[in-house]
């Protein structure tokens, strides 16, 4: 069951968290040659009221796997402030699991990943795209037989994974995950911002998910797609971030596959007959809104992680506290 929550709460989390962006095509090119080394990453974005403020910090994904993240502005602000709230997000409770009998677990949990009634991607998506997958897979994951009964959303996601690896990159977790680390070794509060949902009975929720099919195939047209056209742009995207170049990444929207592969979750009809489920997009939103307000009124100074998405698109995250009446103090 724990497997079940961890993967999709892996999938709304980190495509909420982590959006991926498209350059303006009228931008100037640049070099699309990883950069390594030791990097800032963006200035902090400054909201505040009054004398109290928070500090956001924007996350990417992907980044150069071989980059040393260290920003001394983040440090310095972090090391001032009084609590740290994560990125937001969705995941689901399967509190009894824990001391649940993983003997009588197994059968449930085997072959979540799987499609209902032994189909095999050949038997879901189009023609023309699973050739297409065909060439992408033997490129980057290699003779693997099993992938091939995998839902089309899981075995997109792996296929991204490997071409990221392959060409230098990966999701960017690790950047968050060294702030969380320096709050705790700090002592400073921490505040999930993840909407949590409870699974009133678990074994009925595994049972109705490997018996039903998702509406992925959006998703897994894609994400082949975005790995036969967008590497080098991804390059081009990683570099100005890790650099800090606010005017590149000023340019950059925020379409892409994770959108629908998000869909074929959220809007899917096991995701409905969830408790608490419906609405998630704005219940996500409406849960960090609120834990930032509570943030902002409480303490003198609040560090937190956003998407860039949400710093820079107008319907945002900080568009929305804009709205609100905050002070929002963008970086040069």
């Amino acid at each position: 069951m724990k497997q079940l929550a961890a993967l999709l709460s892996v999938i709304i989390c980190s495509n909420a968290a982590m959006a991926q962006e498209a350059l303006d095509p009228d931008a100037a090119p640049v070099q699309n040659i990883l950069v390594v080394g030791q990097r800032p990453g963006p200035a902090l974005w400054k909201v505040s009221k009054g004398d109290h403020v928070m500090w956001v910090f924007g996350t990417y994904s992907p980044l150069p796997k071989k980059m040393e993240w260290r920003s001394q502005q983040v440090e310095n602000a972090l090391a001032q402030s009084q609590e740290l709230l994560g990125q937001p997000g969705a995941s689901f409770s399967v509190g009894w699991a824990n001391s649940f009998n993983i003997l009588t677990a197994a059968p449930f949990l085997i072959g979540i990943k799987k499609n209902a009634d032994g189909a095999h991607l050949q038997d879901l998506v189009p023609a023309a795209v699973y050739t297409r997958w065909q060439l992408l897979k033997t490129k980057y994951i290699g003779d693997d037989k099993g992938i091939e009964e995998e839902r089309p959303l899981f075995a997109a996601d792996r296929l991204y994974d490997r071409g990221l690896f392959v060409n230098g990159m990966d999701k960017g977790h690790d950047i968050p995950d060294r702030i969380e680390q320096l709050a705790k070794n700090w002592k400073i509060k921490y505040t999930s911002t993840t909407l949590t949902l409870e699974m009133d009975n678990p074994r009925a929720a595994v049972r109705e998910f490997k018996k039903g099919r998702l509406d992925d195939v959006a998703c897994f047209t894609k994400t082949v797609d975005r790995l036969e056209t967008d590497l080098d742009a991804m390059k081009v995207r990683a570099n100005a971030w890790s650099m800090g170049n606010i005017d590149a990444i000023r340019k950059l929207t925020f379409p892409d596959q994770k959108q629908s592969c998000n869909a074929a979750i959220i809007d899917s009809k096991w995701m409905g007959g969830l408790k608490g489920a419906d609405d998630l997009r704005q219940r996500m939103r409406a849960y960090w809104f609120s834990a930032a307000e509570k943030a902002l009124a409480a303490n003198k100074s609040t560090f937190a992680m956003l998407p860039m998405s949400d710093l820079l698109n107008q319907d945002g995250l900080v568009a929305a506290l804009r709205a609100k009446g905050y002070q929002i103090d963008e970086p040069d």
